[in-house]
């Protein structure tokens, strides 16, 4: 079996990257997170979001790519949370559209992101999670993290639009989309072996070619 790249894309507190987790483990595969690291910009781009928002996604865009090409260097087959699309075509589109980036500086920044994705290699397959905005609020308030204790509704509805119209136009590779609002792989083992059979389906892939790779690690 080829080595498989899955990326798994949504909006906030859909569940990204718990599915990654856990469908890493089923498999038997690499997971790869959300890059962390500082952003030099962002105490600018909170006080001054028109003025900073370019330099802050451009070091965003920057990481991204640097975490793709880790990914795609590994010889394992990988899960990716979050893929380097969703900074352009969702948060990046976000900003520009509320008017906290410029039509230059946006212009620029598409410019470079469409260039790089040309020579970039595309996942075997997106994951979209698609959820409500009552469903992220909820999963958003479980978690708990004060960072996102006011993220508002009307949010994460602008998010759910961008996302659904990047889905809808995205190309490069097969999508999977699975409505989230009725799906709990945490509790319910049921609804990840669903998952993962379709998964597996799109990448034209059997289980018995998944053990087969499991037995050799």
């Amino acid at each position: 079996m080829k080595k498989q790249f899955v990326a798994i894309a949504g909006n906030v507190g859909v569940g990204k990257s718990t599915l990654t987790a856990m469908l890493a483990q089923k498999l038997g595969w690499e997971p790869f997170y959300e890059a962390v690291g500082d952003n030099p910009y962002l105490a600018d781009f909170y006080q001054d979001m028109r003025r900073w928002s370019f330099h802050s996604q451009i070091f965003f865009l920057s990481r991204r790519l640097r975490h793709h090409r880790q990914l795609l260097d590994s010889p394992n087959s990988v899960v990716q949370d979050r893929s380097v699309y969703e900074d352009a075509e969702i948060f990046a589109h976000n900003l520009y559209q509320q008017g906290h980036m410029s039509d230059r500086d946006y212009r620029s920044y598409r410019e470079l992101y469409e260039v790089l994705v040309l020579f970039l290699p595309p996942p075997d397959l997106v994951v979209y999670l698609k959820a409500s905005v009552p469903t992220l609020l909820e999963r958003i308030a479980k978690r708990g993290r004060d960072f996102e204790r006011d993220i508002s509704p009307l949010y994460l509805q602008r998010l759910n639009e961008l996302y659904d119209a990047w889905i809808e136009d995205f190309t490069l590779c097969p999508v999977l989309t699975l409505p989230a609002d009725d799906l709990d792989f945490v509790r319910f083992n049921g609804h990840l072996e669903v998952i993962t059979e379709q998964v597996l389906e799109k990448l034209q892939i059997s289980y018995e070619a998944v053990d087969l790779v499991e037995s050799r690690l």
